[in-house]
């Protein structure tokens, strides 16, 4: 947000609900679009009493597709749902996708890779609010070891030892970025990469606003939800296990499989995570 040039303002929430609304009243804002729509964005609009648009987040829908497999979510992205809510301020889709803009101080300068990853690489987002959205590290680690290009895992810093698993049986094609460098360094690394592997979290989005070639990985939650990669490159793919009775167990996610069996995940095809990845690559191998 603080390096967006269409943003003029930006309030942190931090502990204190009611020193933020303090801080915000004297702003005397004209409307709020709240894409929220929670208890505590509740009583921000109340104390603030400005005319507010509220998002509609779904819930009952989302709740009958998890509780019983019965699909009742509209065909469209949040975004476009988020773009709803403004519709009575006349805010129209321009059509160009996502924003994400990055300081010039936390680019990453490409000169610090290898030569060869100088060259190209593949991004491997590895990164995950919970357990049952990420790819099992000894699915990643397989699909370094089966492909010939540059890889770069990226991800926080409690992926950091997952990287450091990755890093250990990779064949010396594998960079481990995770917990290292900063949420705008990574993403620049995203920006260069010539492909992103990704599971479902905040750095595939912001591969979509770089319009990348993205393959991304779908555990307990499903793109029905509507938050798949927004606008990515045309060549960009989904994979994800059909068939499972039990998907989706949760609209974000447990930090274990409730089955005990985690098929969403661990029945990834490899082989056809690799066969993406030969196909799209188009460059000289590691």
């Amino acid at each position: 947000m603080e390096s967006n040039p269409h943003i003029d303002k930006v309030h942190v929430f931090e502990d204190n609900l009611s020193e933020l609304i303090q801080n915000l009243i004297p702003e005397k804002f004209d409307y709020i679009i709240d894409l929220h729509n929670n208890f505590r964005s509740a009583r921000l609009k109340r104390k603030i009493k400005a005319k507010a648009f509220s998002v509609n987040k779904l819930n009952w829908q989302k709740m009958l597709l998890i509780q019983f497999k019965i699909n009742r979510l509209p065909k469209k992205h949040i975004v476009d749902r988020y773009l709803e809510t403004t519709a009575a301020l006349e805010i129209k889709n321009d059509g160009k996708g996502l924003d994400y803009f990055i300081p010039k101080n936390e680019v990453f300068p490409l000169k610090d890779l290898p030569k060869p990853f100088q060259k190209g690489f593949v991004g491997f987002v590895i990164a995950g609010t919970y357990y049952t959205k990420k790819l099992p590290v000894e699915k990643v680690s397989e699909i370094c070891q089966k492909i010939d290009y540059p890889v770069i895992l990226l991800g926080g810093k409690k992926e950091f030892s997952e990287g450091e698993k990755v890093l250990s049986q990779s064949k010396g094609n594998v960079l481990n970025y995770a917990g290292k460098i900063s949420l705008n360094r990574s993403a620049s690394l995203v920006r260069e990469a010539k492909l992103i592997l990704s599971n479902d979290t905040g750095l595939m989005h912001i591969a979509a606003a770089f319009n990348k070639k993205i393959l991304s990985f779908w555990g307990n939650t499903v793109p029905d939800f509507g938050m798949v990669p927004y606008q990515p490159d045309p060549n960009s793919e989904i994979l994800q296990v059909d068939g499972l009775k039990c998907r989706p167990c949760s609209k974000l996610g447990y930090q274990k499989c409730p089955k005990k069996h985690f098929k969403c995940m661990s029945e990834i095809d490899v082989k056809e995570v690799v066969g993406w990845i030969n196909k799209n690559f188009q460059h000289p191998k590691f």
